[in-house]
């Protein structure tokens, strides 16, 4: 769906690249993330690979043909969710996805099926101007839905939502890849990135450090062992012990937990932002 090749972009009085040297392929029907903190180059790339910014070095193809030959044609097939939202502020919520559907040669979705997706439903008739932060980013990604585009390009999806909300959009996410839709995420809340990805490129000062599956990542970087909280002979604060995970059933696991009334188990797995941490050395914040 997406190859890069050695894509560079320095951006004007600049004299350092925004990105260097970039390198990957995104497969269609894949969820693949940019983890890294402000500043790293994610939203460059983004902005790159939807046209936004031109004059970059290296080479990019979406739909198997080169970045630089599309025309008006490719917002046809793409859908874009900016970070910061960009709505008509004078204008109900409904009406700006009436007019930005109108843009397109096919609006698949309805302006009140979209509110309804990103749970807005009761809020269509609402100037966005009376929208809090985290209702006008779910109209933005509900806009990037209008088209039913092939290709969706998500900038922090979820930034400024509530635990109900976030999940909400994550849900979305989900089912547009069960559609068949190809998602390029980017992100610095890993929680998303790790409940979302098929892959994920760790990004930092425009450079990638590495790429792979979130899951393979946790457990290379992870410690073999699991821990368990019990309670010993009646005592009613817990006890801690860890058990090297290879050997369960001849370390004595087995035994305390016939034994003990066990309050916790847990495999003493990575999070994505200890991977980062690990890798980079830097943060995610």
């Amino acid at each position: 769906m997406i190859t890069v090749e050695n894509l560079q972009y320095t951006y004007t009085r600049a004299t350092i690249p925004a990105v260097k040297n970039l390198n990957f392929t995104i497969e269609q029907g894949e969820i693949f993330g940019f983890l890294g903190p402000s500043g790293a180059g994610k939203s460059t790339t983004q902005k790159l690979l939807i046209r936004m910014l031109t004059g970059y070095e290296g080479k990019a193809s979406v739909f198997g043909k080169d970045l630089d030959r599309w025309g008006s044609d490719y917002y046809e097939r793409i859908g874009v969710s900016f970070e910061l939202p960009n709505h008509f502020l004078k204008l109900t919520a409904i009406e700006n996805l009436a007019y930005f559907g109108s843009l397109y040669k096919r609006a698949s979705h309805s302006p009140q099926e979209l509110l309804k997706m990103v749970g807005l439903s009761n809020d269509g008739d609402l100037l966005v101007s009376q929208y809090s932060k985290g209702m006008k980013n779910r109209l933005t990604v509900a806009r990037a839905l209008t088209h039913s585009p092939e290709l969706l390009f998500l900038d922090e999806p979820t930034a400024g939502l509530d635990p109900m909300n976030a999940r909400r959009i994550k849900e979305l996410i989900k089912a547009q890849q069960n559609a068949g839709k190809t998602i390029f995420l980017t992100t610095h809340d890993m929680t998303v990135a790790d409940a979302l990805c098929d892959r994920v490129a760790f990004i930092v000062d425009g450079e990638i450090k590495l790429i792979d599956a979130p899951k393979r990542l946790k457990l290379q970087h992870g410690s073999p062992t699991v821990r368990v909280e019990y309670l010993h002979n009646g005592d009613s604060r817990p006890v801690e012990q860890e058990f090297a995970l290879p050997d369960l059933g001849q370390n004595g696991f087995v035994n305390l937990i016939r034994l003990h009334p066990v309050q916790t188990i847990h495999t003493q797995e990575a999070t994505l932002e200890d991977v980062f941490i690990q890798i980079t050395g830097r943060s995610l914040s």
